[in-house]
């Protein structure tokens, strides 16, 4: 019959925020033939979910790591990770954590970058960089990879990822905040948008004559890029963002 478990399938059983992940026309427990002998890894991988999105990996009252060849006829239940996602300790899934949480951003949510950045976060971005040089750069520095291309996620050398559901930035933002449990206080005003350095202060005397006359009235307090050489105060970008975090339940992250 259709649907029916053999000796010669296994069922994968995923968890709902999972469900969703799968390819078109994929929904509830998938029946897979085992023509070839495949980690859960590459099997899941092939439906569609990329390992990072991967919580737990489960058999009867067994939890199993990513190299678990299912066997003909078991049931294999798969479930999503839960937020908030603590990448800086270890798991069966993820033996090596990261020790600081700071991240690389895919093209296509480069606008989150400038926003992790104004929020104090340690955000590589270059427009230019391939799918094999993200995951490069994320396995040499430990980085989280954000992204919306799955292809890019399921890639050996990446272990902490993200496939960012939102569509704007500023929900982006909070979402990555939310999922990675980054409740602050966060470190606005401390890194450059353009090159993700941190910022340096600088004496107004010493770039009094760059600045225009209302930035020379109304603020005191600069920062400069070591590297562009840029100069930054806190405007009303920082304040917008503060009001946004508020507004979104970050209350005492200031």
């Amino acid at each position: 019959m259709p649907g029916e478990t053999t000796s010669q399938t296994i069922t994968i059983i995923l968890s709902e925020g999972l469900q969703e992940l799968l390819r078109p026309g994929k929904r509830g427990p998938v029946v897979y033939p085992m023509g070839r002998r495949a980690s859960i890894k590459d099997i899941v991988e092939s439906l569609g979910v990329p390992h990072t999105e991967i919580g737990a990996i489960r058999v009867e009252d067994r939890d199993l790591d990513f190299g678990f060849i299912p066997a003909p006829g078991q049931a294999v239940r798969v479930t999503g990770i839960e937020a908030p996602f603590e990448v800086t300790s270890p798991s069966l899934l993820r033996p090596e954590p990261i020790p600081v949480v700071r991240f690389v951003v895919d093209v296509n949510v480069g606008r989150l970058a400038a926003l992790l950045r104004l929020t104090g976060f340690d955000a590589a971005y270059e427009n230019g960089l391939s799918d094999s040089e993200i995951a490069e750069l994320a396995h040499r520095d430990q980085r989280i990879v954000l992204t919306k291309d799955r292809a890019l996620l399921k890639r050996s050398k990446i272990d902490y990822g993200r496939l960012v559901r939102a569509t704007y930035p500023d929900d982006q933002l909070l979402e990555t905040l939310q999922f990675f449990g980054l409740s602050g206080p966060f470190d606005f005003f401390s890194r450059c948008l353009r090159c993700n350095r941190k910022l340096q202060p600088i004496a107004k005397a010493d770039i009094l004559p760059r600045l225009e006359p209302k930035t020379k009235k109304y603020f005191n307090t600069f920062k400069t890029c070591p590297r562009c050489d840029r100069i930054y105060w806190r405007g009303s970008h920082c304040d917008a963002m503060e009001a946004r975090l508020k507004a979104a339940g970050f209350k005492d992250s200031f």
